[in-house]
């Protein structure tokens, strides 16, 4: 189980470096070729966003039938021990989240950036007309 949140975490962090790269001011040559790159990396990084839906799933799963420890009867060690699991699944609820948070945002720049670059040539061929 901690090996699909590992690789959820990596690639939340691949997600952030390229919206970071996406968003820096840079010349316009260098812009064009990061977001073509990043254009053919976002069919399929796609399956992030049923991953982490699948995940949110498994999450409300194992919240809603998870024992409560609460009462007297529990001891410290148990109460440590629950605590730290509901730590753990907000923290994983989070990392779902930014992935598919971050997806729609490299998705919605890399598309404006086409969309300006479209409207930029219409511009020049009736300049040029």
């Amino acid at each position: 189980m901690a090996l699909q949140w590992m690789i959820l975490g990596y690639v939340v962090a691949a997600e952030a470096a390229v919206a970071i790269l996406l968003t820096l001011p840079s010349p316009k040559l260098i812009k064009d070729r990061i977001v073509a790159l990043a254009s053919l990396f976002l069919q399929p990084a796609t399956g992030v966003v049923p991953f982490a839906a699948f995940q949110l799933l498994d999450i409300y799963w194992k919240n809603e039938h998870r024992l409560m420890c609460t009462s007297e009867v529990c001891t410290a060690a148990e109460r440590d021990r629950y605590e730290k699991s509901i730590y753990k699944a907000q923290r994983n609820a989070i990392l779902c989240v930014f992935a598919c948070l971050l997806y729609w945002c490299i998705f919605r720049i890399c598309k404006f950036h086409k969309d300006i670059k479209e409207k930029e040539e219409v511009e020049k061929w009736y300049k040029n007309q």
